[in-house]
Order: C-alpha cells, then sequence, then structure tokens
C-alpha cells in the first residue's frame, strides 16, 4: 500500500546533512604551565578547552591553530608540532548525528600577550598539565595536554 500525504499531514523536513567541520587548536604554553579557556558557547559551553575553531580556506592548520588563539583569547603563540587529533561527535535528543567536528590539536609556546576572556572564551586560565584530569573539560583534554607537553616542556 502506498502511503500518500494529505494538506493536513505536513511532510517531515529532510535532515541536513552533516559534514565533518576541520578544526585547529592549540595547547599554548608558558614555562610548565597549559593555557586553557572555559566554552562560553556550545558546544561544550562551560567546559574547559583549548583555544581554537575552524580552518578557513586556504589556512593551513597551523595558520588556523595561531589565528585561533590570538582570536580566542589574545594571545601569540609559536607552533612546535602536532600533538593529537579528535573527532567530536555531537547527536541530538533521538540520537541523529547533528555536528562532527575533527580537531587537530598542536603544541605551541607562549610568545606575547596576556590571555583575556571574550566572546567564546567565557574564562581563561593557565594550567599546570597534571591538574586538567580533574577540571571540568571537553573529552579527551587531559591526553592532549600531556601529549601537548612532551613536545614543549624540556625534561
Amino acid at each position: 500500500m502506498t502511503e500518500t500525504l494529505s494538506p493536513q499531514t505536513p511532510a517531515a523536513a529532510p535532515r541536513p546533512t552533516v559534514r565533518p567541520t576541520l578544526a585547529a587548536s592549540a595547547a599554548v604554553f608558558r614555562g610548565p604551565l597549559v593555557l586553557l579557556a572555559r566554552r562560553a558557547a556550545n558546544p561544550g559551553a562551560g567546559l574547559w578547552s583549548l583555544p581554537g575553531g575552524r580552518v578557513e580556506p586556504g589556512e593551513t592548520l597551523a595558520e588556523a591553530a595561531v589565528r585561533e588563539v590570538m582570536e580566542e583569547v589574545g594571545v601569540s603563540a609559536d607552533i612546535v608540532g602536532l600533538a593529537a587529533a579528535r573527532d567530536i561527535i555531537i547527536r541530538d535528543k533521538e540520537g541523529e548525528l547533528a555536528a562532527h567536528f575533527v580537531v587537530i590539536a598542536h603544541a605551541a609556546r607562549w610568545r606575547a600577550g596576556e590571555p583575556q576572556p571574550g566572546a567564546e572564551a567565557a574564562e581563561v586560565g593557565w594550567f599546570r598539565p597534571n591538574e586538567v584530569a580533574a577540571l571540568p573539560t571537553t573529552e579527551g583534554l587531559a591526553e592532549v595536554v600531556a601529549q601537548a607537553a612532551l613536545l614543549v616542556i624540556e625534561p
């Protein structure tokens, strides 16, 4: 039997196709301390994370990470290397895919500027890597910071 829709039965709106969004972030170290930002908006509002965001067309991953750190918290940084790659997959209440971000996290050294909260970062702070696991953070942040520390902090 074929189902037909009457004018009183609206058709369900098609779900938009979700495609992965490429993003870059940076674990910026100033000596033994790493810079974290408490997210002001979703995804992850209220959680501590690395400053970062979408990669713009024509921009390298490292360029995106440096730009995002400056835009988000007002700090200049020098990229040292890649620390980790993470998938952030967000599902709605029905379990349907709502968003998918592929975040490439970099290790970096602080160059200049004092971090400031803003539209994207409700709060900022410097933390020892071993303190990160005790904070409310985005998933896997402690591991990413630990990997970045291996690239930046000298034994």
